[in-house]
Protein backbone atom coordinates (compact mmCIF):
# COMPACT_ATOMS: atom_id res chain seq x y z
CA UNK A 1 0.00 0.00 0.00
CA UNK A 2 2.71 2.54 0.92
CA UNK A 3 4.23 2.39 -2.71
CA UNK A 4 0.97 3.23 -4.20
CA UNK A 5 0.57 6.02 -1.92
CA UNK A 6 3.72 6.82 -2.89
CA UNK A 7 3.64 7.05 -6.45
CA UNK A 8 0.27 8.80 -6.55
CA UNK A 9 1.84 11.56 -4.53
CA UNK A 10 4.64 11.75 -6.84
CA UNK A 11 2.34 11.68 -9.85
CA UNK A 12 0.63 15.10 -8.44
CA UNK A 13 3.41 16.36 -6.79
CA UNK A 14 3.38 19.13 -9.41
CA UNK A 15 -0.41 19.83 -8.83
CA UNK A 16 0.29 20.04 -4.44
CA UNK A 17 3.30 21.84 -4.95
CA UNK A 18 1.71 24.65 -7.31
CA UNK A 19 -1.03 24.34 -4.68
CA UNK A 20 -0.92 27.63 -2.65
CA UNK A 21 0.13 26.28 0.94
CA UNK A 22 -1.75 29.27 2.32
CA UNK A 23 -4.69 28.20 0.46
CA UNK A 24 -4.93 25.52 2.10
CA UNK A 25 -4.59 26.90 5.26
CA UNK A 26 -6.83 29.09 4.89
CA UNK A 27 -8.92 27.12 4.27
CA UNK A 28 -8.53 24.51 7.00
CA UNK A 29 -8.44 27.44 9.46
CA UNK A 30 -11.93 28.69 8.06
CA UNK A 31 -13.20 25.19 8.61
CA UNK A 32 -12.32 24.99 12.01
CA UNK A 33 -13.20 28.37 13.14
CA UNK A 34 -16.55 27.83 12.04
CA UNK A 35 -17.24 25.10 14.04
CA UNK A 36 -14.64 26.08 17.03
CA UNK A 37 -17.19 29.72 16.98
CA UNK A 38 -20.19 27.49 16.51
CA UNK A 39 -20.94 28.54 13.00
CA UNK A 40 -21.00 24.63 12.42
CA UNK A 41 -24.62 23.64 13.55
CA UNK A 42 -25.48 20.04 14.14
CA UNK A 43 -27.33 19.79 10.91
CA UNK A 44 -23.80 20.14 9.30
CA UNK A 45 -22.75 17.02 11.21
CA UNK A 46 -25.62 14.67 10.82
CA UNK A 47 -25.80 14.41 14.10
CA UNK A 48 -29.23 12.47 12.93
CA UNK A 49 -27.31 9.65 11.11
CA UNK A 50 -27.47 6.31 12.84
CA UNK A 51 -26.17 3.21 12.55
CA UNK A 52 -28.53 0.22 11.74
CA UNK A 53 -30.84 2.84 10.00
CA UNK A 54 -31.78 3.29 6.16
CA UNK A 55 -28.63 5.41 4.98
CA UNK A 56 -29.42 8.54 3.40
CA UNK A 57 -30.33 8.63 -0.69
CA UNK A 58 -27.28 10.53 -2.29
CA UNK A 59 -26.66 10.68 -6.12
CA UNK A 60 -23.02 10.82 -7.74
CA UNK A 61 -22.57 12.67 -10.66
CA UNK A 62 -19.73 11.20 -12.33
CA UNK A 63 -17.34 13.18 -14.32
CA UNK A 64 -18.40 11.30 -17.50
CA UNK A 65 -21.79 12.24 -17.09
CA UNK A 66 -23.52 9.19 -15.34
CA UNK A 67 -25.71 9.54 -12.16
CA UNK A 68 -25.20 6.88 -9.44
CA UNK A 69 -27.41 6.57 -7.45
CA UNK A 70 -26.87 5.21 -3.60
CA UNK A 71 -30.49 3.65 -3.07
CA UNK A 72 -29.42 1.73 -6.80
CA UNK A 73 -26.29 -0.30 -5.15
CA UNK A 74 -28.83 -2.25 -2.44
CA UNK A 75 -27.19 -5.62 -2.55
CA UNK A 76 -23.30 -3.72 -2.64
CA UNK A 77 -21.42 -2.53 0.31
CA UNK A 78 -21.03 1.11 -0.75
CA UNK A 79 -18.57 3.53 0.58
CA UNK A 80 -19.31 7.44 0.18
CA UNK A 81 -15.83 9.66 0.32
CA UNK A 82 -15.78 13.08 0.29
CA UNK A 83 -12.74 14.43 -0.57
CA UNK A 84 -10.84 17.80 -2.26
CA UNK A 85 -7.73 17.80 -4.61
CA UNK A 86 -6.51 20.66 -2.24
CA UNK A 87 -6.84 18.36 1.01
CA UNK A 88 -3.35 16.60 1.68
CA UNK A 89 -4.95 13.65 4.03
CA UNK A 90 -7.85 13.19 1.18
CA UNK A 91 -4.59 12.72 -1.66
CA UNK A 92 -3.19 10.20 0.47
CA UNK A 93 -6.77 8.53 1.15
CA UNK A 94 -7.55 8.17 -2.17
CA UNK A 95 -4.57 5.55 -3.45
CA UNK A 96 -5.90 3.80 -0.48
CA UNK A 97 -9.23 3.60 -1.17
CA UNK A 98 -8.63 2.92 -4.96
CA UNK A 99 -6.98 0.14 -4.46
CA UNK A 100 -8.70 -1.59 -2.39
CA UNK A 101 -12.03 -0.49 -4.49
CA UNK A 102 -10.46 -2.80 -7.16
CA UNK A 103 -9.40 -5.67 -4.79
CA UNK A 104 -13.34 -5.92 -3.38
CA UNK A 105 -15.26 -4.69 -6.60
CA UNK A 106 -16.17 -9.15 -7.06
CA UNK A 107 -17.21 -8.86 -3.85
CA UNK A 108 -19.87 -6.15 -4.29
CA UNK A 109 -17.70 -3.19 -3.22
CA UNK A 110 -18.66 0.39 -4.39
CA UNK A 111 -16.78 3.24 -3.73
CA UNK A 112 -18.15 6.79 -4.84
CA UNK A 113 -15.85 9.89 -4.58
CA UNK A 114 -17.46 13.19 -3.94
CA UNK A 115 -15.57 15.95 -4.44
CA UNK A 116 -16.12 19.06 -2.65
CA UNK A 117 -13.45 21.19 -5.06
CA UNK A 118 -15.67 24.06 -7.25
CA UNK A 119 -16.29 24.15 -10.70
CA UNK A 120 -13.41 25.75 -12.02
CA UNK A 121 -10.72 23.25 -10.20
CA UNK A 122 -12.51 20.67 -12.49
CA UNK A 123 -9.08 20.10 -14.42
CA UNK A 124 -7.09 19.16 -11.06
CA UNK A 125 -10.30 16.60 -10.19
CA UNK A 126 -10.13 14.85 -13.70
CA UNK A 127 -6.04 14.50 -13.28
CA UNK A 128 -6.55 13.17 -9.80
CA UNK A 129 -9.61 10.68 -11.07
CA UNK A 130 -7.81 9.61 -13.87
CA UNK A 131 -5.63 7.49 -11.53
CA UNK A 132 -8.39 6.30 -9.66
CA UNK A 133 -10.66 2.50 -9.66
CA UNK A 134 -13.82 4.12 -8.72
CA UNK A 135 -15.86 7.12 -10.20
CA UNK A 136 -15.48 10.37 -9.16
CA UNK A 137 -17.86 13.83 -9.40
CA UNK A 138 -18.45 16.73 -8.51
CA UNK A 139 -20.50 17.70 -5.23
CA UNK A 140 -21.11 21.10 -6.22
CA UNK A 141 -21.34 22.97 -2.87
CA UNK A 142 -20.21 22.04 0.52
CA UNK A 143 -23.90 20.52 1.29
CA UNK A 144 -24.42 16.69 1.26
CA UNK A 145 -28.50 16.46 1.77
CA UNK A 146 -28.76 13.85 5.19
CA UNK A 147 -25.13 13.69 5.12
CA UNK A 148 -24.60 17.18 6.54
CA UNK A 149 -22.30 19.88 5.46
CA UNK A 150 -18.93 18.53 4.61
CA UNK A 151 -16.66 20.84 7.19
CA UNK A 152 -14.17 18.23 7.68
CA UNK A 153 -11.96 16.31 5.25
CA UNK A 154 -11.87 13.69 4.11
CA UNK A 155 -14.45 11.81 5.68
CA UNK A 156 -16.35 8.73 4.53
CA UNK A 157 -19.26 6.40 5.47
CA UNK A 158 -20.34 3.15 5.00
CA UNK A 159 -23.47 1.27 3.63
CA UNK A 160 -24.25 -2.00 4.26
CA UNK A 161 -25.96 -4.45 1.64
CA UNK A 162 -29.36 -3.78 3.21
CA UNK A 163 -28.58 -0.32 2.33
CA UNK A 164 -28.44 0.74 6.24
CA UNK A 165 -25.90 3.50 7.75
CA UNK A 166 -22.75 0.78 8.65
CA UNK A 167 -20.34 3.56 9.21
CA UNK A 168 -20.78 7.19 10.20
CA UNK A 169 -17.52 9.38 9.23
CA UNK A 170 -18.97 11.92 11.44
CA UNK A 171 -18.42 10.25 14.40
CA UNK A 172 -14.42 8.79 13.52
CA UNK A 173 -12.62 10.67 16.14
CA UNK A 174 -9.18 9.64 14.07
CA UNK A 175 -10.00 12.21 12.14
CA UNK A 176 -7.36 10.74 9.38
CA UNK A 177 -9.28 9.22 6.41
CA UNK A 178 -9.37 5.64 5.81
CA UNK A 179 -6.84 3.39 5.87
CA UNK A 180 -6.31 0.02 4.33
CA UNK A 181 -6.80 -1.60 8.48
CA UNK A 182 -9.69 0.53 9.02
CA UNK A 183 -11.04 -0.78 5.73
CA UNK A 184 -10.47 -3.88 6.28
CA UNK A 185 -11.90 -3.75 9.97
CA UNK A 186 -14.90 -2.48 8.68
CA UNK A 187 -16.14 -3.58 5.30
CA UNK A 188 -14.17 -6.95 4.95
CA UNK A 189 -17.05 -8.15 7.66
CA UNK A 190 -19.72 -6.30 5.11
CA UNK A 191 -18.56 -8.21 2.14
CA UNK A 192 -18.76 -11.55 4.00
CA UNK A 193 -22.36 -11.22 4.25
CA UNK A 194 -23.98 -13.99 2.56
CA UNK A 195 -26.86 -11.74 1.76
CA UNK A 196 -26.17 -10.09 -1.70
Amino acid sequence: MRSLKTTFLNQHEGDLANTDRREWLVRAGSFSLMAALGFVSQEASAKTLELGKPAPALVLRTLDGHSIATRDLIGNVVVVAFWATWCEPCCEELPILSAYAKQKADAGLKVLGFSIDTPDELPKVKKMAQDLSFPVGLLGSAYAGDYGRIWTLPVSFVIDRKGLLAHNGWNDESHIGMTESKLKAMVDPLLDSTQR
